[in-house]
């Protein structure tokens, strides 16, 4: 007899390898050894990609549906440095609502060994160890799904199939009020109302930003649209004030823009099916008739709603007078472009702000600070490209974000840019066309509000809100700048030393790590060989190298603390963020001094 069937080349699969280990799996170290028998689907996948995280949510119904015969292993292979740590990678698999194992391979070892090429891709590999299929992109989650059958089938037939529970073993809840939340507004009422990300829910707060007011959502995936307790969000992100003093819902995951009316807690669908928009979808028409994909902020400008379509990389609108949606910008192609709103490309838009003339973009994947002007043209003011990132102050050509999802309007007319892979919040001035840095050790924040002459920053990593005074320039309070007078160095090291003591009555805040942060950089930037740039230590030390070939120049300093008041007695302390920036005029001779001590000013003695 003549077997018809297509033969598959047998490829025996590489061994899963990674430095940073397993998660979801209780601890347990997995070899393919231990998973013989069962089909295996490798998921590639890196978290800043918002294709990735399309392809974890088709992947659900999939390992449901095969519980008994699939194990879906995800493979973390990072693009920016932050995806190599262990603790974000950590993070993004409880934020993202992962449920099978995860091998973190910061090196990209296992990567490497599959020969990948694209994020995110997906490998099969079959019960006897041997790789049968490789996907690279979204959407093959149906031709998976049809080989996983056939596979189950040969192979119970052979016998080398084996059924049962997988290696899955879900982490412990944490009891924190907030899960990875996402952005706030200020209600009306003074409240803020957060999008609580990884629990599914609005959470309003009272005006301290910590009292927990009530929960909007039943916490479970889902769309309903109902009361207040009765309906349901899936990873809602981005929300916006409207006139009517409502707020409109970036609900990211069901593909769709919500409305929630504080006054009467319910909540209702602007936008969307429920389904992701695909190409060859309509770009425009009724509201509720038109796909959409990911939409991930959302702002009011121009008597519009606006919509950072991360999943296709480009801005939408939504007109409540006519209850339509349409493509404003962008060509659905991935990268930076600028110019005519049609024709400009943008990459995962994830932040938007509007001023009166100009709706700015954070373009998380090109770690770009963007705008769209009133005549529908995209210009970009920092940033560069898809794999040009890290953190740099001073002038915009030259300035480096990392992955930023954030961006609010301050009152000066400059942008705070949540700088999320930085651990950040950046400061833009177009008047000056410079960035800065307003504060450091935030734990990856995603979006932040004007409360008075604060800002309020969303600390998704650390399940928080965290208020800050902003700078002098930027709302009459703040950062101290010391202009100092011209100082005499010797070429080669130089120590740099900051005295940084707490006020009285406070300690350093150490719970998350050092408490203390130092920025270096100097102009002309080629005054300094090593030093410049941002680190947390556990002191305010820093040895520099000076460039012979420079005789003078000015060096920038800017040191941070945290401090929380130092009293027992209370449970939860405050805490506080403390700021002096430096500009030190240097002038290189060999007999100058090789240390150059600052010290703080107001803090204590």
């Amino acid at each position: 007899m003549t077997d018809s069937a297509p033969r598959r080349v047998r490829v025996r699969a590489p061994e899963l390898i990674g430095k940073g280990g397993w998660l979801n799996t209780g601890g347990k170290q997995y070899s393919l050894a231990d998973l013989r028998g069962r089909i295996l689907v490798l998921d590639f996948w890196t978290f800043c990609c918002v294709n990735c995280l399309h392809v974890l949510d088709e992947l659900r119904a999939l390992e449901q549906k095969h519980r008994d015969t699939l194990v879906v292993i995800g493979v973390h292979s990072p693009k920016f440095v932050h995806e190599a740590e262990h603790e974000a990678v950590a993070d993004a698999v409880e934020r993202y609502g992962v449920e099978h194992p995860v091998l973190d391979d910061p090196e990209l070892a296992t990567w490497k060994q599959y020969a990948v090429r694209a994020w995110p891709t997906l490998v099969v590999v079959d019960p006897e160890g041997y790789v049968v299929a490789q996907h690279a992109g979204e959407g093959h989650v149906h031709a998976i799904e049809r080989l996983v059958t056939e596979l189950e089938a040969e192979h119970a037939a052979k016998g080398t199939l084996r059924r049962g529970g997988g290696p899955y073993v879900a982490p412990q809840p944490e009891p924190t009020d907030l899960r990875f939340p996402g952005r706030a507004v200020v209600l009306p009422s003074g409240n803020l109302l957060v999008s609580d990300t990884t629990r599914h829910q609005l959470v309003e707060l009272a005006a301290d930003g910590e009292t927990v007011v009530r929960r909007i959502g039943q916490g479970s995936r889902g769309s309903t649209d109902s009361t207040w307790v009765r309906s349901r969000f899936n990873e809602p992100q981005g929300l916006a004030l409207l006139p009517d003093g409502s707020v409109v819902v970036a609900d990211t995951v069901s593909h769709r823009v919500r409305r929630f009316d504080p006054e009467s807690g319910r909540t209702t669908t602007l936008a969307g099916t429920g389904f992701q928009w695909m190409r060859g979808d309509d770009t425009s028409g009724p509201a509720r008739e038109v796909n959409l994909s990911s939409p991930w902020d959302v702002a009011w400008w121009e008597g519009k709603v606006w919509i950072a379509m991360a999943g296709v990389h480009q801005l939408w609108t939504y007109d409540p007078a006519e209850g339509t949606v349409r493509v404003a910008a962008g060509t659905a192609n991935e990268g930076l472009v600028d110019g005519p709103a049609a024709e400009a490309w943008f990459a995962q838009p994830s932040g938007l702000a509007a001023t009166p003339d100009r709706l700015w973009v954070a373009d998380s994947e090109t770690s770009a600070l963007r705008w769209l002007d009133r005549d529908g043209v995209v210009h970009t003011a920092v940033g560069t490209g898809l794999f040009d990132f890290g953190h740099r102050d001073g002038r915009a050509g030259q300035a480096l974000l990392q992955h930023p999802l954030g961006v609010t309007a301050l009152a000066d007319g400059s942008v705070a840019v949540s700088d999320t892979y930085n651990h950040a919040l950046r400061r833009y001035d177009p008047a000056t066309d410079e960035v800065t840095t307003l504060a450091t050790d935030l734990r990856e924040p995603s979006g932040a509000v004007l409360v008075g002459d604060d800002i309020v920053v969303v600390e998704s990593a650390r399940h928080r809100l965290t208020r800050l005074r902003l700078p002098a320039e930027a709302a009459g309070a703040g950062v101290h700048r010391t202009q100092c007078a011209p100082t005499e160095v010797a070429p080669g090291r130089l120590r740099l030393d900051v005295t940084f003591p707490a006020p009285a009555g406070q300690k350093l805040d150490t719970r998350y790590g050092p408490s203390t942060r130092l920025l270096v950089s100097a102009t002309p930037p080629e005054l300094l060989l090593t030093g410049a740039g941002a680190g947390a230590g556990p002191d305010l030390s820093r040895t520099l190298e000076l460039n012979t070939a420079v005789p003078e120049g000015v060096l920038h300093v800017s040191a941070m603390a945290a401090s929380c008041d130092d009293d027992s007695s209370v449970e939860y302390p405050a805490c506080h963020v403390h700021r002096q920036d430096w500009d030190v005029p240097l002038i290189l001779t060999e007999s100058g001094a090789d240390r150059l001590p600052l010290v703080q000013a107001g803090l204590g003695a």
